[in-house]
């Protein structure tokens, strides 16, 4: 059974072949245009989509040695994420599913993120406790066994990923800021401010990051620094502690937030999935826990940390293989939830 698979809820345009349940490609293309941006514009997300749909496909068609009346079916995110990115994927599926006669399975793109766990071993076993951490979404999710989660819990305003993008926004860093942190941060004292770690002790598992972004903001007020003043910089070590205190803030509540929810719920296994499980303190701290021996976690392979259409073939043979068919009339959701 052959599955191709193709993503499209945001900035990356990718597609995977896969080939009962062995990965046999994954084709990403990410989109420069949005860093003098500082952020990913909808419209121009849309328009490169348009224009690397088909080379990607192409390509990740020529990778996996098959041809374009191959794949028996085409797995396609139709939510959530941006609507005109959704668009061209799930339309561009859909042209295809019908022209070839195969079926069409719509993919959740926050499911997706759980599986990127199970491409390659070692796979998590059920149940499991997932923490999805991205630019768009921060989730704790309980998988009782295959294709079937509950929701703990998850960000109230915004999500992880996105306080470090705008918190570089406001440090000059640049886009996406995620990794330059990471990296500033290695050589920083993360004591050096005590930002606030929000809703951290609470009896829920929801999250809260505008806080702490809003700390970063004041501080540099307080002290006499404009954000994204670019005739202003701040001395090198000082940034690089700044950079330390607020990933430390950050890590510290998906962290706690996390091994909480294992205990009240007995679970042992934990996954860690999305773009910010890229995030070199993240895995330590997580990791670091797992020295307990009560625990064990998952991190995917970097290349399936960020957005791409491997965990999408792969949520898309597992769904197949259970008789799921998407109809041709399916829809983008860009709030779809879990």
């Amino acid at each position: 059974m052959t599955i191709l698979g193709i993503e499209t809820s945001c900035d990356e345009t990718s597609a995977a072949v896969l080939r009962d349940g062995t990965l046999l490609s994954n084709i990403v293309s990410s989109q420069m245009v949005h860093q003098k941006y500082g952020g990913v514009v909808p419209e121009l997300a849309s328009r490169a989509h348009q224009l690397l749909i088909v080379p990607v496909v192409t390509e990740a068609l020529q990778v996996a040695g098959v041809s374009k009346g191959d794949p028996d079916a085409v797995a396609v995110t139709y939510g959530p994420g941006l609507m005109g990115a959704l668009l061209v994927g799930l339309n561009f599926a859909k042209a295809l599913a019908y022209g070839l006669n195969i079926p069409l399975i719509g993919v959740n793109h926050m499911q997706a993120h759980i599986y990127s766990n199970f491409i390659d071993d070692p796979r998590p076993q059920y149940p499991f406790l997932c923490l999805i951490v991205s630019g768009g979404h921060t989730q704790l999710v309980l998988v009782r066994e295959l294709l079937q989660h509950k929701l703990l819990g998850e960000t109230l305003d915004d999500a992880a990923g996105e306080a470090y993008d705008k918190v570089a926004k406001m440090l000059g860093l640049g886009f996406p800021g995620g990794p330059i942190i990471d990296k500033l941060a290695r050589e920083g004292n993360p004591e050096y401010i005590r930002f606030p770690r929000s809703l951290l002790g609470n009896e829920n598992f929801d999250f809260s990051f505008s806080g702490i972004k809003t700390s970063v903001l004041y501080w540099l007020r307080d002290n006499g620094f404009r954000s994204n003043d670019s005739t202003q910089r701040l001395p090198d070590q000082q940034l690089k502690d700044i950079c330390a205190s607020f990933q430390a803030a950050v890590v510290d509540v998906l962290v706690e937030k996390t091994f909480d929810a294992a205990a009240r719920f007995g679970i042992k296994e934990i996954a860690v999935a999305g773009g910010v499980s890229a995030n070199s303190e993240l895995r330590y701290r997580m990791r670091q826990r797992t020295d307990e021996g009560r625990y064990h976690v998952y991190f995917p392979k970097l290349e399936y940390c960020t957005d791409n259409a491997a965990m999408i073939a792969l949520v898309g043979w597992m769904k197949l293989r259970t008789g799921f068919v998407s109809d041709l009339a399916l829809t983008p959701v860009a709030n779809l939830s879990l």
